[in-house]
């Protein structure tokens, strides 16, 4: 209680200066206006209800001139398309009240895998630390296809994906979740499906919001400052709209070594899959286990082998014995075992040099973005129109505690090494020992992105009559860049922290044992305890750390029709074509010590140091690397609606298609398609529908071009001619990758009948997506068994183990030999009931589920068998997920409740679970004592006032039980799990 009345407190201070800002914006407003809701004013009745009463899944019907069907070009009044959209409309958006849009669109349950500010934060050289991006159907946020208006957006990352953040979020009147494949309709990645952001173009009024918040721990705050405006001028020809905002989330950092997480949770208990490595003596090979401490580190040193072994330091250097857990005794062998322990672990006894716990549970963020738009109507229905996007998220990481270093190799003559040693070292007729640890003396690496976002975007759309009939048109040019910079501080040299710790005595000083390194500024370090000299520290983490610079730019001109030129017996026929014209660039540039000297010429801020390595690889991690590319795609497209039945007792029945051919600069050209249907039953409110497709992901700038890194493999296996050699191992991406290609088929019912059960509506559809030429990374010795065996043949012409002009080599690349099957269920249901039990205001229910059947991957690799992670729970994919809402509003308050559940699973399917009896443990099908892994319910409560008609708080707590994450041997998933805890925020909102 005491910890959460300071929270209060904090969220109090969080919000005065947000809250006066709010009050002097009232205060200045022109004469208010009290006419905006979450529908444009061209939207009929049955339009708004339709966007704004439910997220229940939405068929595409089209108003008389915007495009509100995402799930396929046509605009016709009257279409329906065939593919399940579920829509989240205005109404939703605020009563989440997230901090960010992308968190009440990844909570429904076909969002599988998406990332966010607490996905990614273990990570040093991604460059995905804070990156928001969607992944329906669990395929991975490269096959799902984001938009902004029907457009395409530039990508924050080299994978092509954009990042939410950057989107104009309070303009922004629903969001539009197409779950099934529509490449045929808006080309590449569309796989998974299509997010779509449709943001309000005729708003007019000024409307803002103010928001603070943080959680039970008293940590991550949060503040959320917004505003708009809109108006129209030249008799309501021009219309004008702005928006800019701000927002900060403090995030939860690290914690301490051993088990203590930020904020005092205490829901980590260092998790571990311990290996037996024993196959068949009748108990499984793997044993999961809390409290698991590795007996090769300590947090300020150990000594891990040899007759020394078990001896430790405190901070100050002074050695103690190592108190292992597990009743463990050290073996004093060469191999560093421990009698009573697994192999590697020991349970319990000193905890404190785990590392794990220094991972930060969510990044730092902070956005700042700024949106406009100038509309002009030319015609009554056609209308000119530019737009600005210029946004910036900031984010920041601690990946892990330390820089962890075991395996090292001490001399016992090394100054610092402490006399009690030295004589120990003499005793047992030794002259060096294996020594491992945390380094928590060097403190912990941050990592800092800072990405910049500059979209523009200028285009016509309308409606015009030709040859009798009206015919919808729609046309732009995109021009977006996005930059990303990268920095990590606090990161080592590894090589040259190997020279450091190898001191030696020279005239009466300590200095490093290399003459050369001494030459070069080496300073030595004293690796036992917690107190290494400036100058040591200078020397091994200099203040330029590693760094990535990547520009991107994307250009688009895209040229849509759409209309009705004809009727056949069951009415009009409706058609949509058009073209479109991609180009996509990037070039990314890093320092010297992680790219190479070669291709970053030093300069004074990393000087040339012969102890590193010129061609790069230096940091102990976060080595980027120099390389650019660009690819062109073009493309063309017809859709098609054909009704077939329109009377009272066949009802009413369509089929749609549509065909888009694509040729890509580096791979050529592809056909995608797509056919189905719906049919409006002679039962009122009865639909079914279904639609197959054919469905394409080009590869993206990352796998086609991506920087090089070269590592030495010296004992390589070569099997051509039995022996082991040497060869240099080149990552670096693949021009010769084709596009993945998918078969998506979706077959649904739907019911909704206004007569009957008003207010009802519910769904059932079911999935199905195959993914073949799956592009994978392949390991080098793959790639040259794959050869041997005669499986791959592609994979023999990129390496070479007998050259003779030149070192061995393999070129390590993405190749298509991987596929991906899944399907399994969308259900959704909403019931919305005026004046309950007399009641004023309304009820409204909604329910919205997601059940994976099956999510299989092949990786296609001689002697391993398909992998199927439903409901695996360390993944992305649990067997089920649901989202829940119920609200009841009146004209002065709602009150609103959530439930977010997914259902139990394990660690995988792959497993046999046994604890006695068990069969022979095998790669493919190992043995484990513990296969569980809980699913977990979170409920949400949260409400609103208004205050007057135009001014509305509100507050909302977020995992109202304090539910803790599962544990997990992987630390933790925050994909599927709350890894924060319960979160408070309250805010105001004001419109005129």
């Amino acid at each position: 209680m005491t910890r959460m009345g300071s929270g209060a407190r904090r969220l109090r201070r969080s919000m005065m200066a947000p809250a006066s800002l709010a009050v002097i914006a009232a205060c200045i407003m022109a004469t208010p206006s009290w006419a905006q809701t979450a529908t444009s004013p061209q939207e009929t009745p049955a339009d708004q209800a339709a966007v704004t009463a439910s997220p229940a899944t939405q068929e595409g019907e089209a108003d008389s001139r915007d495009i509100i069907v995402t799930g396929s070009r046509i605009t016709t009044g009257g279409f329906t398309a065939p593919t399940p959209t579920t829509v989240i409309g205005e109404e939703q958006i605020q009563q989440n009240t997230q901090p960010n849009i992308f968190t009440t669109v990844a909570q429904l349950p076909s969002l599988q895998g998406s990332t966010g500010t607490s996905v990614n934060t273990f990570s040093t050289s991604s460059g995905q630390q804070g990156l928001s991006s969607f992944s329906l159907r669990g395929v991975g946020a490269i096959r799902t296809l984001t938009l902004l208006d029907g457009q395409r957006v530039v990508g924050a990352n080299v994978t092509g994906v954009p990042d939410i953040s950057l989107f104009p979020q309070l303009l922004i009147k629903r969001v539009d979740v197409v779950n099934g494949g529509a490449s045929a309709s808006y080309g590449s990645d569309a796989v998974g499906g299509v997010v779509n952001f449709i943001t309000d173009t005729r708003f007019k009024g000024i409307k803002g919001n103010v928001q603070g918040g943080l959680t039970t721990y008293g940590d991550n705050e949060q503040v959320l400052i917004q505003l708009a405006g809109g108006t129209s001028l030249l008799n309501d020809s021009l219309h004008v709209i702005a928006s800019t905002e701000y927002a900060h989330e403090d995030g939860v950092g690290g914690g301490e070594f051993g088990t203590a997480l930020a904020g005092g949770r205490d829901w980590f208990r260092q998790s571990t899959l311990i290996n037996r490595n024993v196959l068949n003596d009748g108990t499984p090979q793997y044993l999961f286990r809390d409290y698991a401490q590795p007996y090769n580190y300590t947090k300020y040193g150990l000594i891990t082998a040899g007759p020394l072994q078990g001896i430790a330091f405190d901070q100050a250097g002074n050695p103690f014995q190592f108190q292992y857990g597990s009743g463990g005794v050290p073996a004093r062998d060469a191999a560093g075992n421990v009698r009573g322990c697994f192999p590697g672990f020991c349970l319990g006894g000193d905890l404190s040099g785990n590392v794990d716990a220094g991972r930060s549970l969510q990044s730092k963020i902070q956005r700042v973005n700024s949106y406009g738009r100038i509309g002009y109507d030319f015609a009554p229905n056609g209308e000119i129109y530019g737009t600005v996007n210029i946004g910036q998220v900031k984010t920041n990481n601690q990946p892990v505690g330390g820089m962890n270093r075991p395996n090292l190799t001490i001399q016992c003559a090394n100054p610092f090494v402490p006399a009690l040693i030295k004589a120990a070292c003499t005793t047992a007729g030794i002259t060096n020992f294996q020594y491992g640890t945390s380094n928590a003396a060097l403190g912990n690496t941050q990592v800092y992105t800072d990405r910049r976002q500059f979209r523009f975007v200028a285009g016509a759309k309308g409606r015009e009559s030709v040859a009798g009939s009206d015919w919808s048109y729609d046309m732009y040019y995109e021009h977006g860049t996005n930059y990303t910079d990268v920095d990590v501080s606090n990161i080592m040299l590894s090589r040259r922290f190997n020279q450091a710790i190898n001191a030696t005595t020279l005239n009466g000083a300590i200095v490093c044992a290399d003459a050369t390194a001494r030459a070069n500024g080496c300073q030595p370090l004293n690796i036992f305890g917690g107190n290494p000299s400036a100058a040591a520290l200078n020397y091994i983490i200099p203040q330029n750390g590693a760094y990535q610079r990547t520009r991107q730019t994307q250009d688009v001109i895209s040229l849509n029709f759409s209309g009705s030129p004809f009727s056949s017996w069951a009415g009009p026929v409706s058609v949509a074509f058009g073209g479109e014209f991609r180009h996509e660039f990037y070039r990314v540039r890093a320092d010297p010590y992680g790219a190479g000297f070669a291709n970053s010429p030093a300069n004074g801020a990393y000087p040339a140091d012969p102890v590193l390595l010129a061609d790069g690889n230096n940091w102990y991690a976060g080595n980027y690397k120099n390389g650019s590319g660009a690819y062109s795609v073009k493309e063309a497209f017809l859709e098609a609606d054909l009704p077939i039945i329109n009377s009272d007792a066949g009802g009413r029945a369509n089929i749609t298609g549509a065909a888009r051919v694509t040729d890509y600069s580096t791979s050529g050209t592809v056909w995608a398609w797509k056919l189905g249907g719906t049919w409006d039953l002679p039962v009122d409110g009865l639909r079914i529908r279904g639609v197959t497709s054919r469905d394409v992901r080009a590869p993206n700038l990352s796998e086609l071009f991506a920087a090089p890194v070269t590592t030495t493999l010296p004992g390589f296996f070569d099997p051509f001619n039995n022996v082991n050699v040497l060869a240099l191992q080149n990552t670096i991406g693949n021009v010769n990758l084709t596009p993945e290609i998918a078969r998506n088929t979706t077959l649904g019912i739907a019911f909704s009948n206004s007569q009957a059960i008003p207010g009802l509506s519910l769904s059932v559809d079911y999935y199905k997506i195959k993914i073949t030429d799956v592009i994978s990374s392949l390991g080098a010795q793959d790639i040259v068994n794959l050869c041997f065996l005669n499986i791959a043949p592609e994979t023999c012409g990129v390496f070479n183990l007998n050259n003779p002009n030149g070192p061995n080599f393999i070129n390590v690349q993405s190749f298509n030999l991987a596929s991906i099957l899944t399907d399994g269920f969308d259900i959704e249901a909403s019931y919305r009931w005026q004046r309950p039990l007399g009641l004023p205001g309304s009820l409204t229910l909604r329910a919205l589920a997601t059940n994976i059947r099956r999510f299989i991957t092949d990786t296609g690799l001689p002697g391993t068998i398909p992998n199927d992670s439903a409901g695996v729970n360390i993944g992305n994919t649990p067997k089920w997920k649901w989202l829940a809402v119920q609200t009841y509003a009146t004209d002065d308050f709602s009150l609103l409740l959530q439930e977010r559940w997914f259902s139990d699973g394990n660690l995988g399917n792959q497993y046999i679970e046994c604890t006695t009896g068990c069969p022979g443990s095998t790669a493919n099908r190992p043995t484990i004592d513990n296969n569980f892994i809980p699913g977990a319910f979170y409920f949400d409560v949260g409400g609103t006032y208004n205050i007057t008609p135009a001014v509305t708080t509100y507050f909302k707590v977020d995992n109202v039980f304090n539910r803790d994450p599962a544990r997990s041997p992987y630390f933790v998933n925050p994909a599927l799990y709350d890894v924060l805890g319960r979160v408070f925020r309250a805010g105001v909102r004001f419109s005129f």
